[in-house]
């Protein structure tokens, strides 16, 4: 941080200031002295932005004196919750003061008249007040005036203090000690004194002052409770216990103390004694430490006695009552922030999260990304990337160096055991270092440096270090000094000199040490060039772009130059000659101090792109100093980003902090060198450039004679323009005003003139003032503005209206129009960007519309065709591919798409032969990864029947669990397997079954298509009788059902059909089933041939065959093996007797039909009812046309659908009413 004076006030009458108090809450100054002098002030900038950015000037916006008091003031007590003001005097009379209306007037007064009020205070919640007397008297009252309670202690007091949480108060005795009671003046314990060195009780306490806000830092364990004696001791606690407290020794006279707003500084103020040639002095001394006591800067004050000091809430600024004076002090806080690429990276303490909020904001298109990071330390930024330095989360203690880019993407990282407290960034390495060890990190690779080509490849060897360490005092000897990071070893003790700060550019990087000595290294080849001291205790040191100039900001604000630059002559610091530093001296060599010095300097940077500029903030003003003559100040208060082309950005860091989430534009200021000014108004005012030209040549920069080159172009004046240009080293500027000189019309030099300042319209119009349209039309055809082009091409050449709408889809293209783009393509007749477009467009009818317009055998058709496939759309892919003549791949594609139907096809139409096998190779893969029903379904499209129906029988026959899990879906299998064999028949036939148009085939041909039928299914069962299978399932479905609804006569004439088919089902289920219906039945006989199946069978364990053999042994020796008298049918053929449950007649074994609606057997109707019936009808049944089974009309009269394949049976149903 910096800080220094920037404003003083004068006291009327010189009546000495005792004390001043700064409300943090609406900005009010109470200040009070001698003969009752109270006033009350407010300072107030003299405009937003610009009093801002012109350093603050702050103007009194009120200044009332408060009269009521007699004596001297003693002390100020504001309470920013309520708006009111506590003071009190030297006869002990105390005044509450309460604003109205804008004036301040007396609310409570109280007077004791017996002892002064050395101190009050208010709670932290500003409910409590606390006051004390100089005999021992304490008062705590309510901020409504009603007392509390009251205590008198033995001993006189000084100073009162309350504990953040209002638990406790602290008192300060004369005599110096800190005795601690609680809020209801409970005397609990005394605050332990270290600072005094055994000495407590002899020196008197000067202040003391506990921070009541948030954690000063995401570390909550900072101290916050600071005590300071006369004698300048000062120790800070973390709390009223605390035996390890942080020592200060201040080494002068301590006044008062005080906690900024934020508690991460203390100020101590008081008088500090100087010697002189008339004896000794006492002069004014404010100094400020961090909570773990380091020191950060000293503030010097002009009076005599320097008793009270104060901050503002927002911690900027510092006032001091001095004497008859109140001095303000402007505090320059050390920020965390950088800039680099247009891109502020800022980092602001969320105290409510322990976390650093980190802000990247992109100034130019003002978009902010936010990332939260603990314990950040530090931040600095090269050209292009930013360092973050951040404390590990974990216990280890370790630090990360974290590179980002500009959205605040981490690009790289590493992990360091020591401590960063310096750190610098160059476009190639960062540099960090504790206070002994320096670790240098090539984040990026640089260019070798030529000048310690040699130095370095003998100390790195062949192999390229992208991460070294060394300490600060070993000396740079072949094969020592440098490590690598994995194997530096830290020392173990302390340096004696510890590393002040670091700097660095593109070839070298610097450090100073507290002692003032400078050590030069060389990069990216690690060399220590040089060393030399300077006299001083530099605070920040920066070198020049070139690095032959180093300015030294020192502890005391005081901005020194030096000469640096290493000659080749000297060649460098040799090995083992840097024992001493060179002293500074006014000869020559590195180390030469310059005529140059400034005080009350907080900001510095040099130009990017002279050696010889830079900027530096003295207090409120910007300097600009070229070489070493300071140009004419600008007010300012920002804080300095970057300076490059004689322009400086800068930033109000102050208010970006206040509002990090939203940060406003205004706070980003550009300020102009003198020179680029003045030149800028010489070519403003002047019309003769040769003046310019030897004002610029008297100050060259290259953003100069750039300006000078345009003015001259402007004019047309092409010799200053052309020398402008060739000290601007603009090859391309050069070629122009070539370009120019060779045009014969002084309006199209000035045309072209307009076109270079990009004065578009301006030429356009110089142009069509000389009747050259064709230019303009070529000037718009180079920048690509062809909705121009259009404008002026109307009516005239058709190819360039084609380029223009083709152009015009473009722009709407890469914007995503998809709509428009195609519009125009289809105008310019853009074929090849309409097919893109439709397919973004999703458009795939305009798609296959296209295919049509486009000619055959075109190669566009293969890209449509391309587009169609990956979206599934097989036709209009095959399509495409026809009319582009390449059958192959329209056959492949209906493989890929899985439509084999269409690809057999196809391959039958054109004779390509490939196809079966390519059909067989994928079915046999989707065989190999057991997807079945896959390849049923391949060969489903295929038109494949036979293969189809024999996955499907196999697929039902290996189902796991078998019937007695699934036997609703075998027989859904078996019944897609039938339909299968009944789709390849009526192919094979090429016949309708239930048409009535047989008689129109030869004979011949239906010959050879039942040979062609037989020879297809002869190899399989499953293919000659097809619905065997689903015949099984079926009946067996259906004796279960008509079980389970009590239906045991239909039941067991349903089971004993199941006996034909032990070749689909196992014959435990089989003869299982039979059984149950028969005993149920009571068909015993039937039963028992069951059992005697079950008993005698092989293909059933021995187990399960004595389970049975026991469980008929209990039926029937309770039971006869009888069958009941059941209803005799005659047999078809040999019409013999039968009972009615026989499947087949047991003298000609002709075996019967079934209704597959109830299971029964069928047997023709009496003569009598079939004597009036057609030949070969049965009236009583009805045949689905499907799977041409029959049943009983009276079994499906409720039934809409086949029971057995499930097919409608609307037209068998037409077919009974009929007969």
């Amino acid at each position: 941080m910096f800080v220094f004076l920037s404003k003083k006030i004068a006291i009327p009458h010189n009546l000495a200031l005792h004390v001043v108090s700064w409300n943090s809450a609406q900005g009010w100054i109470a200040c009070g002295g001698e003969s009752g002098l109270l006033k009350v002030l407010k300072l107030e900038s003299g405009g937003e932005g610009g009093g801002k950015a012109g350093g603050g000037q702050s103007n009194l916006s009120m200044n009332q004196t408060l009269e009521g008091h007699q004596g001297t003031i003693m002390v100020i007590a504001w309470n920013e919750n309520f708006r009111k003001l506590s003071t009190s005097d030297q006869n002990g009379l105390i005044i509450v003061w309460m604003l109205h209306r804008g004036i301040w007037f007396e609310e409570m007064i109280n007077n004791r008249n017996r002892s002064v009020v050395r101190d009050m205070k208010w709670s932290s919640d500003c409910q409590k007040i606390c006051i004390i007397y100089e005999d021992g008297a304490i008062i705590v009252g309510t901020v409504d005036g009603q007392r509390l309670w009251g205590k008198e202690v033995k001993t006189q007091l000084a100073f009162v203090a309350w504990s953040p949480d209002g638990k406790s108060i602290l008192f300060c005795t004369l005599n110096g000690e800190v005795h601690v009671y609680d809020n209801e003046g409970v005397y609990s314990h005394r605050c332990p004194i270290h600072c005094l060195d055994g000495q407590e009780g002899t020196v008197a306490i000067a202040g003391i002052d506990w921070y009541c806000g948030a954690p000063a830092s995401a570390d909550a364990q900072m101290p916050t409770l600071s005590v300071g004696f006369e004698n300048g001791r000062v120790q800070i606690m973390m709390n009223d216990s605390d035996d390890k407290p942080v020592l200060i020794d201040t080494q002068m006279r301590c006044t008062c103390l005080k906690w900024d707003p934020n508690g991460t500084t203390l100020a101590i103020g008081g008088m500090q004694s100087q010697s002189q040639s008339g004896g000794d002095r006492e002069v004014g001394v404010v100094q400020f430490y961090t909570p773990t006591g380091q020191h950060l800067r000293t503030l010097r004050v002009p009076g005599q006695n320097l008793r009270s000091i104060s901050w503002e809430g927002n911690g900027l600024r510092l006032a001091l009552a001095v004497d008859s004076h109140i001095f303000f002090a402007n505090i320059r806080p050390d920020y965390l922030w950088g800039y680099f690429s247009h891109t502020l990276v800022y980092a602001v303490l969320r105290r409510e999260r322990s976390e650093h909020v980190v802000v990247f904001w992109d100034t130019h298109n003002d978009e902010k990304y936010t990332k939260y990071i603990k314990h950040v330390t530090h931040i600095k930024s090269s050209d292009d990337y930013c360092v973050l330095v951040t404390k590990a989360d974990d216990a280890s203690g370790q630090h990360i160096v974290i590179v980002c880019n500009d959205i605040g993407s981490p690009v790289d990282s590493k992990y360091l055991h020591i401590e960063p407290m310096h750190v610098a960034m160059t476009n190639t390495h960062v540099i960090v270092a504790s206070e002994d060890v320096v670790y240098i990190w090539m984040y990026r690779s640089s260019v070798v440096k030529q000048s310690q080509g040699e130095l370095a490849s003998v100390s790195l060897g062949n192999k390229r270090r992208t991460e070294m360490m060394f300490h600060i005092d070993e000396s740079f000897a072949p094969g020592s000094g440098m490590h690598d990071k994995e194997g530096f070893v830290p020392p173990a003790g302390h340096a004696q000199d510890p590393i002040a700060c670091v700097c660095a550019t593109e070839h070298c990087f610097l450090v100073a040490r507290e002692s003032g000595v400078v050590q030069r290294y060389s990069l990216p080849h690690l060399s220590l060039e040089v060393r030399f001291s300077v006299p001083c205790r530099p605070q920040v040191i920066s070198v020049n772009c070139n690095g032959t100039k180093m300015s030294v900001l020192d502890i005391n604000g005081i901005l020194t130059m030096y000469d640096v630059e290493v000659k080749s002559s000297t060649g460098g610091l040799m090995f083992g000659s840097a024992a001493e530093p060179k002293p500074p001296s006014s000869g020559e060599g590195p180390g030469t101090p310059l005529d140059f010095e400034r005080k009350d300097v907080w900001n510095m940077r040099w130009a990017s792109d002279n050696p010889d500029l830079f900027a530096i903030m003295e207090k409120t003003r910007m300097y600009i100093v070229r070489g070493l003559q300071p140009e004419e100040p600008v007010l300012s208060n920002a804080y300095i980003c970057a300076f490059k082309d004689l322009q400086i950005q800068s930033v109000l860091i102050d208010e970006v902090m206040q509002n990090p989430e939203c940060p406003r534009k205004e706070v980003l200021l550009d300020f102009e060198t003198k020179s680029l000014r003045d030149t800028r108004n010489i070519l403003t005012k002047v019309s003769n450039l040769k003046d310019a030209f030897n004002y610029v040549d008297a100050n060259p920069h290259p953003r100069l004679w750039r300006l000078l080159a345009e003015a001259a172009l402007d004019q047309l004046d092409f010799a200053v323009a052309e020398k402008a240009f060739v000290r601007y080293e603009d090859y391309q500027g050069i070629l122009l005003v070539k370009r120019l000189r060779l045009l014969d019309d002084r309006i199209k030099q000035k045309a072209e003139v307009a076109a270079y300042f990009q004065r578009f319209d301006e030429a356009e119009s110089l142009y069509r003032e000389i009747d050259r349209k064709d230019l303009a039309i070529d000037l718009r055809v180079r920048l690509g503005d062809w909705f121009r082009v259009i404008q002026l091409a109307q009516g005239g050449n058709e190819d360039l209206l084609r380029q223009a709408w083709s152009s015009i889809g473009d722009y709407y293209a890469d914007r995503g129009k998809w709509s428009n783009a195609a519009q125009y393509y289809a105008k310019a007749q853009n074929n090849d960007a309409l097919v893109d477009t439709y397919y973004f467009l999703e458009d795939y009818n305009a798609l296959e519309r296209l295919i049509n317009l486009l000619p055959e055998g075109s190669p566009l058709l293969t890209d449509v065709g391309n587009k169609f496939t990956s979206v599934g759309l097989c036709d209009q892919a095959v399509q495409a591919y026809l009319r582009h003549g390449d059958i192959k791949t329209a056959v492949d594609t209906c493989v890929l798409l899985n439509q084999w139907d269409l690809a057999v096809t196809l391959a039958q139409k054109h004779n390509f032969q490939q196809i079966e096998g390519l059909l067989a190779k994928y079915a046999q893969h989707l065989l190999d990864k057991n997807k079945k029903l896959e390849a049923v379904q391949l060969y489903r499209k295929a038109s494949k029947h036979t293969e189809a129906a024999k996955l499907l029988a196999q697929v039902a026959k290996e189902m796991p669990g078998g019937v007695q899990r699934h036997p609703g879906r075998i027989k859904k299998l078996y019944l897609l397997a039938a339909l299968e064999v009944e789709k390849f028949k009526e192919k094979t036939l090429d016949v309708q079954m239930t048409g009535a148009t047989v008689g129109t085939m030869t004979t011949a041909q239906t010959l050879q298509s039942l040979i062609t039928q037989d020879q297809s299914v002869a190899s399989d069962k499953a293919l000659e009788s097809p619905w065997r299978g689903c015949e099984a399932l079926h009946l067996y479905l259906l004796a279960q059902r008509q079980l389970y609804e009590g239906n045991h006569d239909q039941a067991m004439k349903t089971a004993l059909r199941l006996s034909d088919y032990e070749d689909i089902l196992d014959t435990q289920t089989i003869y299982s089933i039979m059984g149950l219906c028969a005993y149920y039945n009571k068909f015993l006989m039937q039963c028992s041939k069951a059992f005697i199946k079950l008993e005698a069978s092989a293909d059933i364990n021995e187990e399960m065959q004595t389970k049975f053999a026991d469980l008929a042994l209990a039926i029937f020796t309770r039971n006869t093996p009888r069958d009941p008298s059941s209803r005799m049918h005659p047999c078809p053929k040999c019409h013999t007797d039968m009972h009615d449950w026989c499947i087949n007649c047991p003298s000609c074994n002709y075996r019967l039909l079934f209704c597959v609606a109830s299971g029964r057997s069928i047997f023709p109707e009496d003569r009598a009812r079939a004597a009036g019936a057609p030949p070969g009808t049965d009236p009583g049944t009805i045949k689905c046309r499907t799977c041409r089974h029959r049943m009983y009309t009276s079994e499906v009269k409720k039934l809409r659908n086949c029971p057995l394949c499930h097919s409608r049976l609307d037209a068998a149903y037409g077919h009974v009413r009929n007969s």
